[in-house]
């Protein structure tokens, strides 16, 4: 999605030094996996998440400083504003994703998973009712965060997950208003142009 960004509104000028630091990032990681380093592993995965989550921001500061110049025209503004929203479900799923209980790894670990910083309808659900519906080792999967994420950036409010930890109202209140930002600037840039 960064490709998708007119170069005036990518961090550094450079479309390739985002990309050149996930692949540094992406081959250690895959390496600490490979060995079954989790911790490091972990690590790694922040470092990576943070890398982007500082890009996509970037580019969001740049596209505020860009519109009140008119800098973007208004089809590049439309495809940036995609991307950067799509980009803020994608990296705040992937957040919640590696923080929760603990990370995949350590989800993995436990059968059924009871406790974190979200409370899926699944973690309510009485016993006998999880076996009936064949849930009784549920766990959350990237795409149980993926909608969450999509959720918080569609409403900008969690819908059916509520959030159980402070780190986790943090990140969602950020994510709401990044995508809240993206949309009051596609709803000004629209009156203006009328």
């Amino acid at each position: 999605m960064y490709a998708a960004l007119p170069s005036t509104l990518i961090v550094g000028g450079a479309r390739w030094l985002l990309l050149a630091a996930v692949v540094l990032l992406l081959i250690p990681a895959e390496i600490t996996h490979r060995r079954g380093d989790h911790a490091l592993n972990q690590v790694i995965g922040y470092v990576l998440n943070g890398v982007i989550t500082l890009a996509m921001i970037g580019s969001l500061a740049l596209l505020i400083d860009a519109l009140p110049e008119h800098k973007v025209n208004p089809r590049e503004l439309l495809i940036s504003a995609a991307a950067l929203w799509g980009t803020n479900i994608l990296i705040f799923a992937s957040w919640y994703w590696r923080l929760d209980a603990g990370g995949p790894h350590e989800r993995a670990r436990t059968p059924g998973h009871t406790d974190g910083a979200f409370l899926f309808p699944q973690m309510t659900m009485a016993p006998e009712a999880k076996i009936a519906a064949g849930e009784h080792e549920w766990e959350p999967n990237f795409i149980d965060y993926l909608f969450l994420a999509f959720n918080t950036s569609t409403a900008l409010s969690p819908t059916d997950v509520p959030v159980l930890s402070r780190w986790a109202k943090i990140l969602m209140m950020t994510q709401a208003l990044i995508s809240l930002l993206v949309i009051v600037l596609l709803a000004a840039r629209a009156v203006n142009i009328l």
